[in-house]
């Protein structure tokens, strides 16, 4: 009777795991933190997005609307926000969610010891405290336009890190509770990772009920995995779609062409002598076809860059900065002091003019793009040299500085304020502002900006900001990709919006 019982549990434990609904996904490299405010790289933000909820999300319409907070109200002029909490909210090891875990994250965010470049937003908060645990009041000493914004930042529970000594290196990191709908199932580096639906999410269970990520750093694998059917849902380059994304591909597979939220560009490290002559960095923009780059690289499917802000922003500037004029570039060189020498490239007091661009694998456009502009530069007597580092590697480089130039790319939020990118103050190790950008007039009107609450002054101050910007070409800015996502077929209750595919997961069914 007894084994008979054992067979029969058996029978029903394999059942349930083999008709539990699962896709499969794949990320371009490793995570490295899961918790929010340190899930600084795109594979870490993917993986936090699942576990943790701010206490506001953008709907499908990019309008701000309650996650763990079901309302919220200014009040004072704007310098006081109030949150109304949902109740009976849970973490996933069945705590109850309240006020206290917010202002532990808030504690987390700003404590100098914690290397997140998020703290500017939280740091000008005159007061924050609870009047009970479902309540929270938060002071700013000045009505504060992206406050709003600033709490889309997943919450952390106090119950589990209080008392942790290195929020950095912490083993929660790695093994993250949260209130969000999935929770981290396993996490194996380098081969995957695998999140299952949390049954008691607030909203409601998700229907797919697991969700494992490969670890797949070369597109080519990636696609190679899609069209044999062991992925459910893969970015497409623009080649690949083109060339490689056959008939029968789509049979299996529907593509979505998302609004692009970000931009590819070359960063200089502005520290370094080369580079802080205008003229310079303003004769390289003019030395690179940067069409030729978008019609080769993307095949139209997107946009050459000279803003900011993205292509879906109400801020976005369609206006170019530069254009490609190799021979005005010669001369911007030469007035900077730099002459040719028999080789065939410049030099300035005897110094040959050579730099490193570092990017990382598995981004195929942007190597290509690294070795179309080497082949520009060469033209113009430049001699820059492409390292490909490990995704690790080289945020590594980055963080620490240990750059010539890179090439990268910012995936923006509906948030228009620049603090964290373009600010003087954000120019720290682990901060956003590596490039090292200094510019007092762009500091004062950022801050300007934050403090206007009539929407047209402040358009005029986010356009200010990103003339002065451009102009200075801190960043060539190269292009805006548009996001090309095959997924299969069978997954049901997708509707594209002007948010993506993505806002309406937990409804997905497989």
């Amino acid at each position: 009777m007894l084994r008979r019982f054992l067979v029969i549990l058996i029978f029903l434990c394999f059942s349930v795991e083999a008709f539990a609904s699962t896709v499969y996904f794949s990320l371009g490299a490793n995570p490295k933190r899961l918790i929010p405010f340190l899930a600084v790289d795109s594979s870490s933000g993917e993986i936090s997005s699942y576990i943790f909820n701010g206490l506001l999300k953008l709907d499908k319409n990019m309008n701000i609307v309650g996650d763990l907070a079901k309302s919220y109200e200014f009040k004072d002029g704007g310098k006081t926000l109030i949150f109304h909490l949902r109740r009976h909210v849970l973490w996933q090891d069945g705590k109850p969610f309240t006020a206290k875990d917010v202002i532990f994250t808030y504690k987390l965010i700003t404590n100098p010891n914690t290397p997140t470049p998020y703290a500017g937003k939280y740091k000008i908060i005159k007061r924050i405290y609870a009047p009970d645990n479902y309540t929270l009041v938060v002071q700013y000493p000045y009505p504060f336009r992206p406050a709003l914004y600033s709490w889309m930042m997943g919450i952390v529970p106090e119950h589990l890190l209080k008392g942790v000594k290195n929020i950095a290196t912490c083993s929660f990191n790695r093994k993250p509770t949260g209130t969000g709908p999935y929770k981290l199932k396993e996490w194996k580096s380098s081969q995957y990772v695998i999140l299952d639906a949390f049954d008691r999410y607030f909203i409601h269970k998700p229907n797919i009920g697991r969700i494992i990520y490969r670890i797949i750093p070369d597109s080519t694998t990636a696609l190679l995995e899609l069209k044999s059917g062991h992925l459910d849902m893969l970015s497409l380059t623009p080649l690949q779609y083109r060339y490689e994304f056959s008939e029968k591909d789509r049979e299996r597979y529907k593509v979505y062409f998302e609004p692009s939220g970000g931009y590819t560009y070359i960063g200089f490290n502005l520290r370094l002598k080369m580079f802080k002559d205008i003229r310079v960095r303003k004769a390289i923009c003019e030395a690179i076809d940067r069409d030729e780059i978008k019609k080769t690289i993307l095949f139209n499917y997107g946009k050459v860059a000279d803003c900011i802000y993205p292509q879906n922003s109400p801020y976005f500037v369609d206006k170019k900065v530069c254009h490609y004029d190799p021979e005005d570039a010669l001369k911007l060189l030469e007035e900077a002091g730099y002459r040719m020498g028999r080789d065939g490239y410049l030099y300035k007091n005897g110094k040959k003019f050579t730099f490193t661009v570092y990017t990382n694998e598995g981004n195929t456009q942007r190597k290509y793009a690294a070795v179309m502009i080497q082949q520009y530069l060469r033209r113009v007597g430049i001699d820059m040299k492409i390292r490909i580092l490990e995704w690790q590697a080289f945020l590594n480089f980055v963080n620490e500085r240990h750059f010539d130039a890179v090439i990268l790319g910012w995936q923006l939020g509906a948030d228009p304020d620049q603090y964290s990118i373009w600010d003087s103050k954000s120019d720290f190790k682990g901060g956003f502002n590596f490039v090292g950008f200094h510019n007092k007039e762009v500091d004062r009107l950022i801050e300007e900006a934050r403090r206007t609450f009539d929407n047209k002054k402040a358009r005029e101050l986010y356009l200010k900001i990103n003339s002065l910007i451009v102009h200075q070409y801190p960043y060539i800015f190269l292009y805006y990709p548009k996001a090309i996502v095959a997924v299969n077929r069978k997954i049901k209750g997708i509707k594209p919006a002007k948010a993506g595919i993505m806002y309406n997961f937990i409804d997905w069914k497989y």
